[in-house]
């Protein structure tokens, strides 16, 4: 593990692993750079891949008044570390904050999202458009489980009952210590979860770089909304929004070296 330090000053942890062209893998919400499984690994033949921990995360630092913009510079600070410019990979709501990195100029070559997690039709129930003010309450105050419940029921969808049980779980606790960074990937996400279509021309200007991929047995509502990005779009067959690393390498490698899917 080593550290650099963004434009703020705030340190952000990250790992490297590999040779070759570098490949930032950009995780979304609860993951810390140790959480994308084999992937580093499947990917380290081909590229330097870097993991890293997003700010409040892991061993990386924090700096207040959060903003979208900050998260943006860190992902600078790893580009510049890596030599100036690199492929990205963005995973969830990561996807979604590796977009605007590259709209806002980032040195981003290549880049690939898998199920940005946008809302853009009627196939679910929007966000309340409270959301991110009472999540961002909830954290305030203290109220950690609550604050990972409130995400996974209303963002993420999953049943009040099955949440319930979560609760019990081993890895529950791993996900409270991180649910003060919640509303950072609420505010990433901004209104692209309110059912509406996207923003026209949001992202238009990175369609001939941009890969863009779902799962197969993913629901329709993040399918849909892949598929409203610009871009090369490609359905990995059978995966859902835990996509696995075995069948997401070999996409990634081959966009990444050739500009193009199998």
């Amino acid at each position: 593990m080593d550290k650099v330090f963004s434009h703020d000053g705030t340190a952000i942890a990250y790992e490297l692993t590999g040779q070759g062209p570098a490949l930032v893998l950009v995780g979304g919400a609860f993951q810390r750079r140790g959480d994308f499984g084999e992937l580093p690994e499947l990917l380290a033949g081909h590229f330097s891949v870097i993991t890293f921990d997003r700010r409040g995360r892991g061993d990386s630092g924090d700096t207040a008044p959060y903003d979208v913009q900050r998260e943006v510079e860190d992902l600078d600070a790893l580009i510049r570390r890596a030599g100036g410019t690199a492929f990205v990979h963005g995973m969830s709501s990561g996807a979604v904050l590796a977009l605007e990195a590259a709209a806002r100029g980032s040195a981003i070559s290549r880049l690939s999202v898998y199920e940005p997690p946008f809302v853009v039709d009627d196939s679910r129930p929007p966000l309340p458009a409270d959301y991110l003010a009472h999540l961002s309450t909830l954290v305030k105050d203290g109220s950690r489980g609550d604050a990972v419940s409130y995400f996974l029921t209303r963002a993420v969808g999953v049943p009040a009952d099955v949440v319930a049980g979560m609760r019990h779980a081993p890895f529950w606790a791993d996900m409270e210590a991180v649910a003060h960074t919640l509303p950072y990937d609420g505010a990433i996400m901004g209104d692209t979860m309110s059912g509406r279509p996207l923003p026209i021309g949001r992202w238009t200007s990175l369609a001939d770089r941009l890969l863009v991929l779902d799962g197969g047995a993913s629901d329709s509502w993040i399918r849909n909304g892949a598929r409203a990005l610009p871009g090369l779009h490609r359905t990995l067959d059978g995966q859902d929004h835990s996509v696995d690393p075995h069948v997401l390498a070999p996409a990634l490698i081959d966009f990444f070296t050739t500009g193009e899917t199998a």
